[in-house]
């Protein structure tokens, strides 16, 4: 059985850091919202943090961004990326995904305890992006 291909585009490995830049601002807005008790905004920021951050690393890893409407492919990319923590991280970065239909769709809001766990893998994923990016 081959692998699935992911649909994914060229990019100039040069827009990496456009790309962390909206990391950041996710990331910054993100810490904001929890402080204010903001959950909702929270966790939400937190996802668009981490897909961020993702397109970031490997745009500057190997010049792809993933073009998938399915944001869970974009793990699979991480993944691949030849650093010796990629594989651990694209299992941080699909905890943090998999949260974006609770947070971002579902009629209920989520809890501290869900705000607090979705921020804490964002900022591991974020902070390991930025220390390859710099």
């Amino acid at each position: 059985m081959s692998a699935r291909k992911i649909k994914t585009k060229q990019e100039d490995r040069s827009n990496a850091s456009k790309y962390l830049k909206k990391a950041e601002d996710n990331y910054s807005q993100m810490l904001g919202a929890l402080t204010n008790n903001n959950y909702n905004a929270a966790g939400t920021l937190a996802v668009q943090c981490g897909i961020s951050a993702a397109d970031a690393v490997c745009v500057h890893e190997k010049g792809l961004r993933s073009l998938s409407q399915n944001h869970l492919d974009l793990c699979d990319l991480v993944k691949s990326i030849p650093l010796p923590e990629a594989q651990k991280k694209s299992i941080t970065l699909k905890k943090i995904i998999s949260k974006k239909n609770l947070v971002q769709y579902e009629s209920r809001s989520i809890y501290k305890n869900e705000a607090n766990e979705i921020v804490k893998g964002a900022t591991r994923f974020y902070q390991w992006v930025v220390s390859v990016l710099k």
